[in-house]
């Protein structure tokens, strides 16, 4: 409940009109294409998680195989794209807000002006902030209790929009009659819908689970079922909403503007407006406040972990990692990621470019999870492995692969964006290093080189490529995928080879 809580959230009230708005019907191939991707990371984070279930343990992992230079890198993109990720939910439900069709709500209608949050939205914006993170202020329980009750609605109202969508009006002329119908601007948009409308950010919540390692009963298996079981169904309902908004779309406007001009500020809600049901408006809108809400409390939860974990390392003060004594939870990182997601959310205030910077930030870190994978099985086999399926020798790579082509669509400039957030943080890393004075700098940043190298290699590749993921075209498509397939490879197996278990036997003796 808790991971499909925090899967389940604005991706599903925006991201099938998005995606159809760039890709038309092959949008459902966007969806299945950012599932496999997804699921293929999220098993080399379950074999990680079963190891070592620890609280904002996807902060850590990296540092097991390579030091705590790139556990530091991989750690602080994962946390910013997870504190983006609470205004970014208030965001979409003020969005729904904003477009309430009733004569007593036109004190709403101030809330949005050309896609953006106004002053008057903003405030509104930060109330429901404050309210995810007093829901998680005293107890894990309480917020476990609140995600139960939200996720039982979360499931329900989308299956019975898909229902009823596909029993009120469904016109199957509306998948074409042919490839190019079907696939009315190439094969291009499928890739580039799969990163910029949502769908990769809408499938990320997978973390959750493995961030709340440490507070969950027997962790080794319920990590297993909460990520798969929890995905699968998510898949399965993305996927039937993607379906049903396409064939719900009246064939005359289709007619007009093509799929580029289909342009809902509500989708689903305004699909239901035209069709006339009055009463799946309303279930709609309310939802419009459940599911970013029940999702924007779940990651207040994982946003505070992750940071708290990331003081372990030493790099960042210790009070952030402090933990309440009566309830146990991270207060002063909930207060700090409140403080940063009121500063982001004043300066980035659209709902579509706040899920690509997500999407990007998550997509970076994950690039650690596969090769800490391979690398730990290289170089400490003997660890406790309740979850190692046989075929992660093909699977680490290829989510690699993967992971590497999904930054790349994110297109430029947003790659290069992000990747100089991520940066950012290095100032705050060697501040930390040296006032430790450790001495071993060097080796740090030699098992770290390969992440680093490989980030200017996508910001160069990022520029130069096709123009369809923003580029110059020096590289035209699909000669960019093979070029990117080829050089991540490389980056892959230069990263395995570059790890070392010394801070891991370090770790555990200072545990022990």
């Amino acid at each position: 409940m808790l991971a499909l809580n925090s899967l389940i959230g604005s991706g599903w009230l925006f991201g099938s009109g998005s995606a159809a708005k760039i890709a038309g019907p092959a949008a459902i191939i966007s969806w299945i294409l950012g599932a496999v991707i997804i699921i293929a990371i999220a098993i080399n984070y379950i074999e990680l998680g079963t190891m070592f279930p620890e609280s904002g343990g996807m902060s850590r992992y990296a540092q097991y195989s390579h030091g705590p230079l790139l556990g530091f890198i991989a750690a602080w993109a994962n946390w910013i794209s997870l504190v983006t990720l609470v205004p970014m939910e208030a965001v979409a439900a003020v969005q729904y807000m904003s477009t309430w069709p009733w004569s007593w709500a036109n004190w709403t209608k101030h809330f949005m002006a050309k896609g953006d949050i106004t002053t008057a939205g903003l405030g509104i914006v930060l109330f429901f902030m404050i309210i995810f993170t007093l829901i998680n202020f005293w107890s894990i329980r309480i917020m476990t209790r609140f995600t139960n009750l939200i996720s039982v609605f979360k499931i329900l109202l989308p299956t019975l929009t898909i229902i009823t969508l596909l029993m009120s009006g469904f016109h199957p002329s509306n998948f074409g009659h042919n490839l190019h119908e079907f696939m009315p601007y190439g094969s291009r948009a499928i890739f580039e819908a799969t990163s910029i409308s949502g769908i990769i950010m809408s499938y990320d919540a997978f973390q959750t689970v493995i961030n709340m390692g440490g507070e969950l009963e027997n962790p080794r298996k319920n990590i297993v079922r909460g990520v798969l079981i929890s995905m699968l169904i998510t898949a399965v309902i993305y996927i039937l909403l993607q379906v049903t908004f396409i064939g719900a779309v009246e064939p005359q406007i289709l007619a007009k503007t093509g799929w580029h001009g289909v342009d809902f500020t509500s989708p689903f809600a305004d699909l239901a407006l035209l069709l006339g049901l009055n009463w799946l408006v309303v279930l709609l809108y309310l939802d419009a406040f459940v599911s970013p809400f029940g999702t924007g409390v779940a990651f207040v939860a994982t946003a505070s972990r992750a940071l708290a974990a990331m003081t372990y390392t030493k790099h960042l003060p210790k009070w952030l990692g402090k933990l309440n004594r009566t309830y146990l939870t991270p207060r002063y990182a909930m207060i700090f990621d409140l403080a940063l997601a009121m500063i982001l959310i004043s300066v980035f205030r659209n709902w579509n470019l706040l899920a690509t910077v997500i999407a990007t930030a998550t997509l970076i870190a994950y690039l650690t999870g596969p090769v800490t994978v391979a690398a730990l099985r290289r170089l400490a086999p003997e660890l406790k492995r309740p979850f190692a399926p046989n075929y992660m020798n093909w699977l680490a790579p290829l989510a690699f692969v993967l992971t590497s082509l999904a930054i790349y669509w994110s297109m430029w400039p947003t790659t290069i964006e992000v990747i100089l957030v991520i940066v950012l943080g290095l100032p705050v890393y060697l501040y930390y290093e040296f006032k430790l004075q450790e001495g071993q700098m060097k080796k740090h940043i030699y098992q770290a080189m390969w992440l680093l190298v490989y980030l200017i290699f996508l910001s160069a590749i990022s520029y130069v490529g096709s123009t369809g993921f923003g580029g110059q075209d020096w590289i035209q498509y699909p000669w960019d995928f093979v070029l990117i397939i080829v050089v991540s490879l490389v980056f892959y197996y230069w990263g395995v080879r570059s790890a070392s278990v010394d801070q891991l036997k370090q770790d555990s003796e200072n545990s022990r």
